[in-house]
């Protein structure tokens, strides 16, 4: 791995569909990466996903790719609250599933880090060392809700 590219896998002990089902729709993305409320989901390639990370900001990121059940990406400009992401003040982040026995395989990449450049005041939450960091208790957050919401 190299500061431009984040990987990560966790395994979740939920079906794919509920999995996906997590990672799309507005309800639950404003439950494990939100305030709690439904986020705004254009669910398609070119569509804008609202993602409301509270004192961090407010985020217009761009979806990319779908492959119900399977991948999902969106360009996220973390660096620039409130303004739509573009090719050149993002960076894509992808989320492949994979069924796993009973559970699913989910691994994200985020990536582009080094072609940003990213204002002083926002490096503290925008750059490659807090996305890194950051994604853990995220992932983490995804797989307790997927898991909780089939119990």
């Amino acid at each position: 791995m190299s500061a431009d590219r984040i990987e990560r896998e966790i395994t979740i002990a939920a079906p794919i569909e509920r999995v996906w089902a997590v990672l799309t729709e507005p309800e639950h993305v404003g439950a494990w990466f939100g305030q709690g409320k439904p986020t705004e989901i254009d669910l398609r390639p070119g569509g804008i996903m609202v993602l409301d990370h509270g004192q961090y900001g407010v985020f217009l990121t761009r979806i990319e790719k779908l492959d119900p059940p399977h991948y999902f990406s969106y360009r996220w400009a973390s660096a620039f609250p409130g303004e739509e992401a573009t090719d050149d003040n993002s960076t894509l982040v992808e989320f492949t599933l994979a069924e796993d026995g009973d559970g699913t395989r989910l691994s994200l990449i985020e990536s582009g880090f080094a072609k940003l450049e990213i204002p002083a005041e926002r490096q503290a939450t925008a750059s490659y060392e807090s996305h890194s960091g950051g994604w853990p208790d995220a992932l983490d957050s995804l797989r307790r809700h997927a898991e909780q919401r089939g119990a």
